[in-house]
């Protein structure tokens, strides 16, 4: 079995300053469910083996302070393929991962996330700020996934535990 975890950016800061939207910032309540996450995810034993970050400053830093807060030992990579990219582009970058691995992170950007989770599950969800899904997929090998061929295991929201893990 493979798992899949598709974590989106926390919350971006629109009033600061920055050049492009590549290099949009996380906003204070970014950083809070970033690392609140982060707790969540170690607690419940569900951090995984290998996590790959887009390269957008809000991604990166989501997956710096979740790794952070919640002491992973995960290896961290960062990849300009998950920024601005169809679900299909996510797909061809998944078959590429190296199989020993059964448990990955994407950090990204919706709407990718939402039309991927339908791609693979059919489900219809909308993924908010900093909230994190995991995906399903019966094979050994990263390149036996297919669209259609997951089941979505939980959805996890930072609202849903303010008053847990702050």
């Amino acid at each position: 079995m493979k798992r899949l975890i598709l974590f989106r950016h926390g919350k971006s800061d629109w009033d600061a300053r920055f050049p492009d939207d590549h290099a949009r910032p996380l906003a204070e309540r970014g950083v809070r469910a970033a690392k609140q996450m982060g707790k969540l995810l170690a607690a419940s034993s569900q951090v995984p083996e290998l996590i790959v970050s887009s390269t957008a400053v809000r991604a990166r830093s989501t997956a710096e302070l979740a790794m952070e807060a919640g002491q992973w030992t995960a290896e961290l990579h960062f990849s300009d393929v998950l920024y601005a990219a169809s679900p299909a582009r996510i797909l061809a970058f998944l078959h590429q991962l190296p199989n020993a691995g059964d448990e990955v992170m994407l950090v990204g950007h919706e709407p990718t996330w939402s039309g991927l989770i339908y791609g693979f599950s059919g489900a219809r969800v909308r993924v908010p700020t900093a909230s994190m899904v995991a995906i399903q997929f019966p094979g050994a090998h990263w390149q036996d996934l297919h669209f259609d061929s997951g089941e979505l295991i939980w959805l996890l929201q930072p609202k849903l535990f303010k008053t847990i893990f702050v």
